[in-house]
């Protein structure tokens, strides 16, 4: 089932950011990792530098979130433990070792580094005036907002440049500045666009660092129907849409049965959380029914990123924190009404949180974001339920190769 909503519309019309460094890279762009350093120092490359860091974010993302949805219970496992769109049988489990996730640490620091060290060439070359006036300058900015909100909310730790272990906020403080930066920029420039993707991008950071005024107020200032997500295409294997790999009828990775959303979605029908029967192909490579999504209906579908939708959830769970019950369902029961799927029925703050707790799920599904949400929650100790996350990690450890190669890991 294809969802069709104001939403999905927005994702086509307002990436413009991310698009474009997505067409380039279809349009024959040397990856920057194949072409001598110092010949990245000049103005006529800087295009290829940004571009480096949408295309190095991009396999990030779908990295962590293609492993993510089994550790998050979005999704149950059912391919073949070494396919490329599988996993193993501890991350089936929710177990996050070291060594099975190396891929996941490795390419979201490489995303990180890539777009930091993106931004000092930007900003030694165009010198500070121009930067602070440059698209590109505020596009590469987003970049590393994303990247570092992508390792504050799926790592446990955090680390820098080859430093120790540190609290995973500072990630999110990192994300928080370059957000704020290219907000600057952009509003400067009189980017709509690209104001709003910072904006929202560091609602989310917020998020992370619990400050709830702050993120609510920027959640307040995107406009309704906004989206932005991260670009994937076909040109090769590693620019795909990773979740949807995972339909591939050889592999048969991801499946719907046995989650919450096998049931929620029979019972409501609700457009965000699409699987399908596969009439061909009825089970997994381990024979159990195999349902495979449906909202990334192709390999080059982009995965969201900043929505106007995870805004609202924002400013409900901001009021739930307030106390407000009333204010937080409204919200959230104003984003049902809009896919046509009844509200929840609630009584009480421990209600209202778990039907928070439940719409973040289905709005962000397979996004790559739901396991920093039962994190956090779990952490705080806050009321309502959510998938049993006992025995099962929340977070991916520092990955193998960083600990074996870093002298400051102990």
């Amino acid at each position: 089932m294809k969802r069709v909503s104001p939403r999905a519309l927005g994702t086509l019309t307002v990436v413009a950011g991310l698009a474009v460094a997505a067409v380039r890279c279809q349009d024959g762009v040397v990856d920057i990792g194949t072409i001598d350093e110092e010949q990245l120092d000049t103005r006529e490359t800087l295009d290829q530098v940004v571009n480096g860091m949408g295309r190095t974010f991009s396999q990030a993302l779908g990295s962590v979130a293609a492993i993510g949805v089994f550790a998050a219970r979005e999704m149950t496992w059912g391919g073949n433990q070494g396919s490329e769109a599988g996993a193993t049988v501890s991350q089936k489990n929710g177990i996050l070792l070291p060594a099975e996730n190396d891929p996941q640490w490795n390419a979201a620091q490489r995303a990180r580094w890539t777009a930091e060290d993106g931004v000092r060439r930007l900003r030694e070359i165009l010198g500070d005036d121009e930067f602070a006036e440059s698209s590109l300058a505020a596009e590469a900015l987003l970049y590393v907002g994303f990247a570092n909100r992508l390792l504050g909310e799926n790592m446990c730790q955090g680390v820098v440049d080859g430093g120790g272990p540190v609290p995973r906020s500072v990630h999110f403080e990192r994300s928080e500045a370059a957000f704020t930066e290219a907000l600057q920029i952009a509003e400067r420039i009189g980017d709509a666009e690209m104001a709003a993707a910072a904006r929202a991008g560091r609602a989310s950071a917020r998020v992370g660092l619990g400050k709830w005024p702050e993120a609510r107020a920027d959640a307040e200032g995107i406009a309704e129907g906004f989206a932005f997500g991260a670009q994937y295409h076909t040109a090769e294997q590693l620019q795909r849409n990773p979740i949807h790999r995972g339909n591939d009828v050889a592999i048969r990775a991801h499946t719907a049965w046995g989650s919450f959303y096998e049931t929620y979605f029979e019972e409501t029908g609700d457009p965000r959380v699409p699987w399908t029967r596969e009439a061909e192909s009825p089970t997994t490579i381990e024979g159990d029914p195999w349902y495979p999504q449906a909202k990334y209906a192709t390999s080059d579908a982009p995965i969201e990123l900043v929505s106007w939708e995870e805004m609202r959830l924002i400013v409900a769970e901001a009021r739930l924190r307030d106390g407000d019950v009333d204010g937080a369902m409204a919200e959230i029961d104003g984003l049902r009404d809009r896919v046509g799927v009844v509200p929840w029925t609630v009584d009480g703050l421990e209600e209202a949180w778990t039907a928070l707790k439940r719409e973040r799920g289905i709005e962000l599904w397979l996004e790559g974001r739901r396991l920093w949400d039962l994190h956090r929650w779990l952490e705080a100790g806050t009321p309502g339920q959510a998938e049993d996350m006992t025995g099962r990690d929340t977070c991916f450890p520092i990955g193998a190769t960083e600990r074996a190669t870093n002298p400051n890991i102990p």
